[in-house]
């Protein structure tokens, strides 16, 4: 017997991102909207969660680096670029859109999910 359905988010729905390269690397930034979002997302979205959610670039590496005063996760992926932008058959060279992508991951909807939304306009 099952449970009820998982209830799942987008990772675009707490935080928003920037991606771009370094080389054959690729640099992901995940920026959570509250500092809610930030701690659930520093225990749940770890350097193996990206590295699998990447897995068909083939990235050498992850590493996460944390920046807590700007509410964000760093993510290098380490030889995911093909080859980089001069050298790369792919369309993406520069990793631009790796950011876009990731935002589109599903995840568990944390129980406060709403302490994690974006706030309204003009609200702190």
């Amino acid at each position: 017997m099952e449970g009820p359905p998982r209830v799942t988010i987008p990772l675009g729905a707490i935080a928003h991102g920037r991606s771009g390269d370094k080389g054959n690397h690729a640099n992901v930034a995940i920026i959570a909207y509250t500092q809610v979002g930030f701690a659930w997302l520093r225990d749940h979205l770890t350097a193996d969660v990206v590295r699998d959610y990447f897995a068909s670039l083939g990235p050498a590496r992850v590493v996460r680096y944390e920046a807590p005063n700007l509410r964000a996760l760093n993510f290098v992926l380490y030889d995911v670029l093909a080859g980089g932008a001069s050298e790369s058959l792919r369309i993406d060279t520069q990793g631009k859109t790796l950011a876009l992508a990731l935002l589109q991951m599903s995840l568990p909807r944390p129980d406060n999910y709403a302490a994690m939304l974006r706030p309204a306009k003009g609200e702190p």
